[in-house]
């Protein structure tokens, strides 16, 4: 195992322990040691190096900031993320000043905590090798998943697919990380504009700053400028100490404006003037704070468009479109969805912690007649339902959501001459009935209202939570559906 990439990772909590050792699979890319608290990890960093260090900040005895000073006195070229489930700008901009790599806050996306564990070690990697000894002394490489140019091993940088307008993706992609420039991500939701924005961050010259996500429409209206911002103590009500924003806490690093296009158009003119100027002023506060931060907006609507309608203010737009990259739509890389689903399948079975080698015939058949109108984030949907019931080795078609390969993409079979079809038991089949229609109600329903829940609760005289209920029982995302 001389070219596994070697990984300590400290938590008090047994659960992602587990779940760190399922991320890091296979174990013949990996070497995964982990360490229940802070005084056990200082005993295996004094008799063992490790590329990268995983740590939670609190914990019993020694805390994960005591625990990144003793790899970096004992290992410099080691590189250390930090997790935990408070998170704070105070926490992450202590993080980033006592050298970590980056911080990941819980939950995080297994793909993404993936992708930061890649980076930090081909990092570690690098500077182990300028100085001769570490990690490239026993031939280590780059690191799982850290591809070193577009398209390598049909993905990039945690996207997956080889089809050619993937390929050309990828080539936008490695050369704007090149470049550093704003770069404006677009696409349909769920075809990964997040992912993309952290392989442009993570192969770019600020991949040892942070990268701090941000989604626009998920920020209140009346907190917005302070969330980016910051704010002075006795700002406003509530105020009670000053707080840096999340500009500040990308500071060298990149900031991900995600759904930009949700923002309102007074922070519009004030986003604008801080990227043209390269300053902030926190609310509250007179003086400016200067910033070197790498802006990367994403949006999954037309904002020429917005623009033309006037809820979206030109100058903002011309300011973001740099570097303009569009991320194809699931149903425009049909050759990519078998690729996918393996991709996906392996995911969650592994998480699940069950054995499904693949797709029987049928299911793969469906699989790629699919319109997926959610992109890649309904598939994921999907596949992860069916390692949640099929029984193995493989998925059958029957595993799938209903509308799957079913009415709703044509490629269900043609009835019987004289009525309608028999396929299985009775109850099964009026089962399977009420399902597929419970859940193209269900699609037309957020279709018509946009996503919003609470408007199609209303219309369907139900409790929000009961049609939060309902929408996880058919695997829908009311996100999806914002902005159709």
């Amino acid at each position: 195992m001389a070219g596994a990439v070697r990984v300590l990772v400290v938590d008090d909590k047994e659960n992602y322990l587990r779940l760190w050792e399922r991320i890091l699979a296979p174990a013949d890319a990996w070497l995964v040691r982990t360490a229940g608290d802070g005084a056990q990890a200082r005993a295996l960093l004094a008799a063992e190096r490790f590329d990268v260090v995983v740590s939670d900040i609190r914990m019993p005895g020694a805390d994960g900031f005591e625990v990144l000073g003793a790899v970096k006195a004992r290992s410099p070229d080691s590189e250390v993320v930090l997790m935990t489930g408070y998170a704070t700008v105070a926490d992450a901009v202590r993080a980033m000043k006592l050298g970590a790599f980056d911080y990941l806050e819980k939950p995080f996306d297994p793909d993404a905590a993936r992708s930061v564990v890649s980076a930090a070690a081909a990092r570690a990697r690098r500077a182990a090798a300028a100085s001769g000894g570490g990690a490239a002394a026993h031939g280590v490489g780059a690191g799982p998943g850290a591809e070193s140019g577009a398209g390598a091993g049909a993905g990039f940088h945690g996207l997956v697919g080889g089809s050619p307008a993937m390929l050309e993706a990828y080539r936008l992609l490695e050369r704007a990380a090149g470049l550093d420039i704003t770069v404006l991500l677009g696409g349909e939701t769920g075809t990964g504009k997040e992912l993309a924005a952290r392989a442009i961050h993570y192969t770019s010259a600020r991949q040892a700053r942070r990268f701090v996500p941000v989604n626009c429409g998920a920020l209140p209206g009346e907190l917005v400028e302070s969330e980016l911002f910051g704010h002075a103590r006795g700002a406003f009500t509530g105020a009670a100490t000053a707080k840096p924003g999340l500009f500040e806490e990308a500071e060298g690093g990149t900031i991900f404006l995600d759904e930009i296009g949700e923002l309102p158009l007074p922070m519009q003119v004030k986003l604008n003037r801080a990227l043209q100027e390269k300053e902030i002023r926190r609310v509250g506060e007179q003086a400016p704070v200067r910033i070197d931060v790498r802006v990367i907006a994403a949006t999954h609507r037309d904002l020429k468009a917005a623009v033309a309608g006037g809820t979206f203010r030109e100058d903002l737009y011309y300011r973001l479109a740099v570097f303009p990259i569009r991320l194809p739509p699931l149903r425009e890389r049909g050759e990519d969805v078998a690729v996918l689903a393996a991709h996906l399948l392996e995911k969650h079975a592994r998480a699940a912690r069950r054995e499904l080698s693949g797709f029987a015939p049928e299911a793969l058949r469906r699989l790629e007649a699919h319109p997926w109108p959610g992109n890649v984030r309904e598939l994921e949907n999907a596949v992860e339902r069916a390692v949640a019931v099929a029984a193995g080795p493989l998925v059958g078609a029957e595993d799938l959501p209903a509308e799957v390969g079913g009415a709703a993409s044509g490629a269900e079979a043609p009835a019987a001459e004289g009525g309608p079809r028999v396929e299985g038991p009775y109850r099964e089949a009026v089962e399977q009935a009420r399902d597929r229609s419970s859940r193209e109600y269900l699609v037309a329903l957020l279709t018509e209202f946009q996503g919003n829940v609470t408007r199609a609760a209303e219309r369907a005289g139900l409790e929000r939570e009961s049609l939060h209920r309902l929408l996880k029982k058919h695997g829908l995302r009311s996100d999806d559906f914002k902005g159709r």
